[in-house]
């Protein structure tokens, strides 16, 4: 149980697990780029001790795999995850008192305590400009927060119990922020703190925000876990750090007392900057676009703090480990808040916003011959109408019929659905609907569409396990590939506009209608690249969900239109790149030619990677 980071970190250290770069390393890239190489790598944690202009250290890559996470969190992992269970499932105690018991001293740590007094003996006060400027990607729009835990209250029921801990990426320079008294805010407004600012809003007032950096690992985990309603993120840190959450106030502000940096401000009514570019984690640039500005009031340093950060991109990253303990954390939980729910996987290798797998349950035919789906049409709209999930644009869902299934394996899932799915039934499309602000294949910021593909019964084909003859030999579509039992990806002209798009595809629908249809086939990735999706699984599940807009990308062998409702022979996934589609994350080469030095002979990583 750590206190605050640097116990951490001494605990990995004499463990093996963290390393030490004593290089003086430039925030602008270099950072970032190293990171990235050890974390591809599956490596150890990284302690900065010499950041370029900024007298604090910086440490990254401590969650790097599922692994160290476990490592990290071991003495109270279990004890914090009965706790949320017997809060989703009170009645439980009831059946199991003895089981239970340890529970008390894991939620007696949950509450937070108030420390009498403002003063802070710890801390120092600083300058936002004094602190490691850390720039991700080349054409990120600044310096981010990447690891910020962002707190707000309620301003209707003020006090740390009706707070919101969430992490929402903070810009500290670049675009027009004026340095040192202003900074950027990325958060949508069905965000706790965007219901925070929407209250404070109608009010008239200024919301309070404190930026929380550091402090024990439990607290960046908080920010960031979906809890059952009505727990605070707060309570979470407390038990999963074996301490109490202990703050006080200062100005009006809470101040995390355990933090190693804290930045407080106001976001005003109504005042917005532009904020990003930012690289972000669907593996492109989020682009330029206003959010809430926030006006710095005073920004908090412990003397001897460290500065933690991440980098985002396309998965797998740091992130991914984070949503794998997250996961163990919080188990059942879509269960409890869905029932018929079994299993959904938000997809990480697809960005985990754009694409679900899921597993619900098929009650309502017990007496009917023909298996359809039917129940797992209604969890599919529970499912696209919660929290986070309601950002995804794809949705494949079934339901067990006999064997178990498990949609982290992903090609024996995917292939159950393909053998069973009706693709003049299973198909459902909404319209002109939400999707994730971070993803740019829609019509505009988060508007877009969605699709369900509910396939549940007898298998109706056996997937092709080579190329079809119908799909080879055409004169503007080339280089067909397997991807998976049932999909072919295959390299079409550039794309240019929607209109031009229909008049590509007709030469692949009147050429597969003369050579007869390909019921083995149900899946066709039209791409720029089919080499590449090709090759592997995570490939294919990034450039075909990422790239795609359900609405605007799906085509169909003879499709038509039945009571309004659209069928097809075989299915066609337009995942071209798009002249609106956000930049793909590109490393800087003389970057990563510059950072050899540390893992050269006598470079601090040398004999690591």
């Amino acid at each position: 149980m750590y206190h605050n980071l640097e116990e951490c970190i001494l605990d990995l250290e004499k463990s093996g697990q963290l390393v030490r770069i004593f290089e003086e390393v430039d925030p602008y890239l270099e950072m970032a780029a190293i990171h990235l190489r050890v974390n591809s790598a599956n490596g150890p944690a990284l302690l900065f001790e010499n950041v370029k202009g900024s007298k604090f250290r910086a440490v990254s890559n401590l969650f790097g795999n599922l692994e160290r996470s476990r490592f990290i969190f071991r003495n109270t992992l279990q004890a914090t995850k009965n706790v949320i269970d017997l809060r989703k499932d009170p009645m439980s105690i009831l059946k199991n008192p003895f089981k239970h018991f340890g529970t008390g001293l894991a939620a007696s740590r949950a509450l937070p305590i108030k420390k009498a007094g403002s003063k802070l003996a710890d801390f120092e006060e600083v300058q936002i400009s004094d602190l490691p400027l850390i720039h991700h990607w080349p054409d990120d729009g600044g310096a981010f927060i990447t690891l910020p835990q962002v707190y707000t209250e309620d301003p209707e029921k003020p006090g740390v119990m009706h707070s919101n801990l969430g992490m929402y990426r903070v810009q500290l320079t670049g675009n027009d922020y004026a340095i040192n008294k202003e900074v950027g805010l990325h958060y949508q407004i069905h965000r706790s703190i965007g219901v925070h600012q929407y209250k404070a809003n109608k009010a008239g007032l200024p919301l309070k925000v404190s930026i929380f950096i550091g402090g024990p690992p439990s607290h960046t985990l908080a920010a960031i876990m979906p809890l059952p309603e009505g727990m605070s993120e707060l309570t979470v840190a407390g038990m999963l750090s074996g301490r109490n959450f202990r703050y006080t106030y200062v100005d009006g502000y809470c101040i995390s007392l355990d933090a190693d940096f804290v930045i407080t401000g106001e976001i005003y009514p109504g005042e917005t900057k532009p904020e990003g570019p930012f690289g972000d984690h669907i593996g492109y640039y989020s682009q330029l676009h206003d959010f809430p500005l926030m006006r710095v009031h005073k920004v908090f340093a412990k003397r001897n703090g460290i500065w933690p950060f991440t980098v985002v991109g396309r998965p797998p990253q740091e992130d991914t480990a984070f949503g794998e303990l997250i996961h163990e954390l919080t188990g059942k939980a879509i269960s409890q808040e869905i029932p018929g729910v079994k299993e959904v996987h938000a997809v990480d290798a697809a960005g985990v916003h754009p694409l679900l797998f899921a597993i619900g349950s098929e009650r309502y035919t017990p007496y009917q011959k023909a298996k359809l789906p039917a129940e797992i049409l209604t969890l599919a709209n529970r499912i696209l109408g919660t929290g986070q999930l309601s950002l995804a644009k794809y949705l494949f869902i079934t339901a067990e019929d006999g064997a178990p299934l498990d949609t982290h394996k992903e090609i024996e899932f995917l292939t159950y659905i393909l053998e069973r799915m009706d693709l003049h039934r299973d198909i459902h499309f909404q319209t002109n609907t939400t999707i994730d602000t971070l993803d740019y294949s829609g019509t505009g910021l988060n508007t877009g569409s969605k699709v369900v593909f509910a396939a549940y019964g007898d298998k109706k084909r056996s997937l092709c396990q080579e190329v079809p003859e119908q799909l080879k030999n055409f004169s503007n579509f080339r280089n067909p590939c397997l991807v998976m039992p049932g999909i072919v990806a295959i390299e079409g002209p550039e794309f240019l506009d929607y209109q031009g798009a229909q008049l590509q595809l007709e030469e692949l629908f009147t050429v597969i209608k003369e050579r007869g249809t390909i019921s083995s086939c149900p899946m066709i990735i039209l791409c720029d690249d089919s080499s590449f999706i090709g090759s592997s699984l995570q490939n294919f599940l990034w450039a075909a969900f990422t790239r795609s807009n359900p609405s605007h990308d799906i085509y169909g062998v003879n499709s038509n239109y039945e009571n309004k409702h659209w069928a097809c022979d075989n299915m066609i996934i337009d995942a071209r790149t798009k002249p609106h589609h956000a930049p793909q994350l590109i490393p800087d080469k003389a970057v990563e030619k510059n950072i050899e030095r540390l893992f050269s002979k006598g470079g601090s990583l040398y004999n690591i990677y």
